[in-house]
């Protein structure tokens, strides 16, 4: 079966920060959210700089290129941090994570670097398509290490240490519904909630502002960034592939 997705994308500052550092895409082949690290300089300029960099990668790919093109769309952003560091002294330190998926026919991939989250609703299951990359998660004994820091262990800030995405393919099937978010989201309503919201029967539009309007029911101290995909029946579009 041929597929479609219908997609809506939507950003919100929160009611404690003074500056949005999220940004997110949602384009024809391609979905990302970016989340640029708090207490980093400039966390908007890397947020900016990664998908700005990744929106050439939007375009139809042979599925078994999928994550070959993703990955390479993830070291161009991650070169054009680098390269945005090395000329301008005053964001040098920045970072972002991310989550993106690229698709083609009935296959995605989806990357994974930092803590933002992907979720995948199918048959009234609700089910993460990634895993923080943060210390406590990454540490098999973790609750035994004193001290251990809460902080993000991964993430994009143009050096290649230590810093790759996880990168999983999977099939899409009609009925699915997909979540990007970062964590002003995931991080402060609870996951029953965000199952609820996206089990209801509203159009992704409709989902991502109640999924923004949760957050700032939780009082919102994160930027809040949401983008939820409809994966539908060619035919149901009305829209013929090129």
């Amino acid at each position: 079966m041929s597929l479609a997705i219908e997609a809506a994308f939507g950003t919100h500052v929160g009611l404690v920060r003074k500056r949005n550092e999220d940004s997110g895409y949602a384009g024809r082949r391609l979905l990302a959210v970016a989340d640029g690290l708090g207490g980093h300089a400039a966390g908007d300029v890397a947020s900016s700089t990664v998908i700005d960099a990744l929106k050439p990668y939007d375009r139809e790919v042979a599925p078994d290129e999928l994550a070959a093109t993703l990955g390479e769309a993830i070291n161009a952003a991650s070169e054009a941090l680098r390269a945005r560091a090395a000329g301008d002294p005053s964001v040098t330190g920045m970072g972002t994570t991310l989550v993106a998926m690229l698709w083609s026919e009935n296959l995605a991939v989806f990357a994974n670097v930092g803590d933002s989250r992907i979720y995948r609703l199918r048959d009234g299951q609700l089910v993460p398509f990634s895993e923080d990359h943060v210390y406590g998660r990454l540490l098999s004994d973790a609750e035994t290490v004193p001290g251990l820091p809460p902080r993000i262990a991964r993430f994009l800030d143009g050096r290649a240490d230590g810093r790759s995405p996880d990168l999983t393919v999977r099939e899409l099937k009609a009925s699915d519904r997909l979540l990007l978010c970062s964590d002003g989201l995931s991080g402060v309503v609870d996951l029953e909630d965000i199952h609820k919201i996206l089990a209801s029967a509203n159009d992704p539009s409709e989902i991502v502002d109640r999924l923004i309007q949760a957050a700032l029911a939780q009082g919102a101290p994160d930027n809040i960034t949401a983008i939820v995909a409809d994966v539908q029946p060619l035919a149901k579009t009305g829209r013929a592939e090129k």
